[in-house]
This record gives C-alpha cells, structure tokens and sequence, in this order.
C-alpha cells in the first residue's frame, strides 16, 4: 500500500531528514507551478516517469527549466531501447503517485526498487531541492545532502546525470 503524505512527512522526521513542507493550491503542471506556488525558495523540479523498450522504468527529476531530448536521455540513464512515458497505471503501480503528483519522494513507495531513479547534477548543486510530498498541493523542500540521505534510506542509489548542453559543461 502506497504511503500518504503524511506519513511520507513523519518517515522523514523518523530518519531525520530535515525539510520543510509549504501547503498551496494543487499543481498539475510546471507552468501551473510557477504560477501558483509563490515565493518557496530553492529548485524547482520536473519529474519523468519513463520506460524503455525492455520494460525498466525510470523516475528522472531534474530542474524545471532543463530541456529534454529522450534520446540523448536514453544513454545517460541506461536505458535499453527507446524511451517513452510510463502509463498512469503504471505510475500508481509502482511509485503509489497520480499525473501531476510524480516526484522524487516517491521512492519510499517503491520498496522493491523497480524503478531507477535517477537525478540532474544541476540540482544537486542547489541550495535546496522542491519537491511534492506525493500530493501535487504541497511543496517540501530539502537540500542535496538531506535528498540523497532520503533515496539512502529507501534503497536507492541515484543515476547522477548532466543535462546541460555540451557548450555549458566544456565551460570558455
């Protein structure tokens, strides 16, 4: 049984992960996000539920504004095959979320790590990292360190990736 935000919010306190949780209007997509989230400070995320070919399933969360080209994510990922999104069946079989509710604190309801997590540097580089307590209408935010302590906690080991473009990462 998937958990519910609220006990998502004490198995952080239990394990003592600090975050903290803002409540706001439901947020069904980034630009809903923007709009209405108000002034959280921190990154901001967009999360992908994919699969590839040979049925592997994929949560990606990386920074909102970061483009996404499934091919080139394919490789960074190690994914078999071509890449496609994850049913909503799927979403809630595996992970325990909705549409519009996909997030990184997900993991805890995937006891049985079948799917691969994977995470943008560019957010590990942030200050703090936001992020739906398995409900699209509240925000908690934690920083890097307290992220990754989460996904230790649950079992997962992160696929670190880059997606900034080429240009960007060779630097002037």
């Amino acid at each position: 049984m998937a958990m519910t935000p609220d006990a998502l919010l004490a198995f952080l306190e239990a394990n003592g992960i600090e975050a903290t949780t803002y409540s706001h209007p439901p947020l069904h997509t980034v630009a809903e996000s923007k709009e209405l989230r108000g002034e959280i400070p921190g990154a901001h995320t967009k999360n992908l539920f994919l699969r590839d070919s040979k049925k592997t399933y994929f949560l990606v969360t990386i920074e909102e504004e970061t483009p996404v080209d499934l091919k080139a994510l394919r490789e960074k990922i190690g994914a078999r095959g071509g890449l496609s999104f994850g049913s909503a069946e799927a979403l809630y079989e595996k992970l325990g979320v909705l549409p519009g509710a996909v997030t990184l604190l997900a993991a805890a309801n995937d006891p049985h790590h079948q799917v691969v997590v994977a995470i943008d540097e560019a957010l590990l580089a942030a200050e703090l990292v936001n992020c739906h307590p398995l409900t699209n209408s509240q925000t908690t935010a934690l920083t890097p360190d307290a992220l990754l302590r989460f996904l230790a906690v649950t079992g997962h080991e992160p696929v670190r990736i880059s997606l900034k473009p080429q240009e960007e990462e060779a630097g002037p």
